[in-house]
């Protein structure tokens, strides 16, 4: 989860994450923070768990980090948010980690680096073998629609309306290693193509692939990284229990001797450009005749289909939660209403701000107050 480091007073993204890490770190192996990282930008503090069971798990471990955190944000009068972009501040303005990662990816990509100021949730789900997870990344990758609208929190981006639900998608695609996963054939044909890209220094290691979906092989998972920051656990936690679920339906189909589908490569790009630009209210492909549906309807029939999954995997709820998000509107539609009612961007991070602290989407009401001169 990448949170943002906000002046409360500005309501601007600002630096400190290398002194709030180096203080968490303090008693801990190599003076690092198990569960808190540094990111490209220095306003930016990325909070991980460990290894969990169920989806509840893990939000508890997210809770427990970000309390923690926040003990090291209150004193040094800095606020803490989540989405998918901030919603004026220029990327210009930002400050790179000093990491020899961050220093060689800023050389080597310029102009798209220094867009990179974008904020994301990602869930890894553990997978049996190799061959399983590839498979996977190829028959989830018919899904980003599904996710990136629920998640999608990047309406606007250096003081404009962009017009979409998610621009987060569109500056991280400004990368060239970025975007939907190209589809493989197999384990053996994805060790080619890491193995072809190092060769070739185009990437140091496969963390430098950030496909919405790809395998990690250091973890043992899949990992879906198609998700804009969200403003509230609760949402994040929706989004975990897709994921879990999801993963879980695929592996007892395998299991089964099913082969698992491979969206056309053309409709999946389609597909997450409608998202991206409509969110909740778009239509999607979903056959090679160009037949069309609501993408609310697929996403209700998806949960509803998933649920027996959900209950044994004990996230039924937090699953369920999908349809608060589909009925109140996700973090894009809550953000434009606080200017709708008459509010600035600097309510809008207000807005976040507060979400993040309640763990509650606004109500219609508390957007109407905080928009309020």
């Amino acid at each position: 989860m990448e949170l943002e480091l906000i002046d409360p007073g500005s309501r601007q993204l600002v630096r400190g994450a290398s002194e709030i890490l180096a203080e968490m770190g303090n008693g801990h192996e190599g003076g690092k923070h198990p569960k808190a990282k540094a990111e490209f930008l220095q306003s930016t503090v990325e909070l991980i768990t460990g290894i969990c069971s169920t989806v509840r798990e893990a939000r508890a471990d997210l809770q427990a980090s970000l309390d923690e955190l926040r003990t090291y944000t209150e004193p040094r009068g800095l606020s803490l948010m989540c989405s998918g972009s901030h919603p004026f501040t220029d990327p210009a303005t930002q400050e790179i980690t000093d990491d020899p990662r961050y220093v060689r990816l800023l050389e080597q990509m310029q102009w798209p680096a220094r867009q990179m100021q974008i904020f994301g949730i990602h869930v890894h789900v553990g997978v049996r073998s190799g061959e399983k997870a590839i498979a996977m990344v190829n028959a989830l990758s018919g899904y980003i629609p599904e996710f990136l609208a629920l998640s999608a929190s990047s309406p606007y981006w250096m003081g404009h309306d962009t017009g979409l639900a998610s621009c987060r998608t569109k500056v991280f695609e400004g990368l060239p290693t970025a975007g939907p996963p190209w589809q493989l054939n197999g384990w053996s044909q994805f060790e080619r193509f890491m193995d072809t890209l190092i060769a070739a220094q185009t990437i140091a290691t496969i963390r430098e692939v950030w496909w919405d979906i790809r395998p990690h092989p250091g973890f043992g998972t899949v990992e879906l990284r198609i998700c804009d920051g969200l403003p509230t656990l609760q949402e994040v936690a929706v989004m975990a229990a897709l994921s879990q679920c999801l993963v879980r339906r695929f592996d007892m189909l395998i299991d089964r001797g099913y082969t698992l589908p491979i969206p056309d490569a053309w409709i999946v790009r389609e597909n997450k450009w409608r998202a991206a630009r409509h969110g909740l209210d778009a239509s999607i492909i979903v056959d090679e005749k160009g037949t069309t549906r609501p993408l609310r309807d697929t996403i209700s029939e998806l949960v509803e289909e998933l649920m027996p999954i959900a209950k044994r995997l004990d996230c039924a709820e937090e699953l369920h939660g999908a349809f608060e998000i589909l009925e109140r509107g996700a973090s894009y539609t809550r953000q434009r209403e606080v200017v709708n009612a008459g509010g600035s961007l600097p309510d809008v991070v207000d807005s976040l701000i507060e979400e993040l602290r309640t763990n509650q989407p606004m109500s219609r009401p508390q957007i109407e107050a905080v928009a309020a001169p």
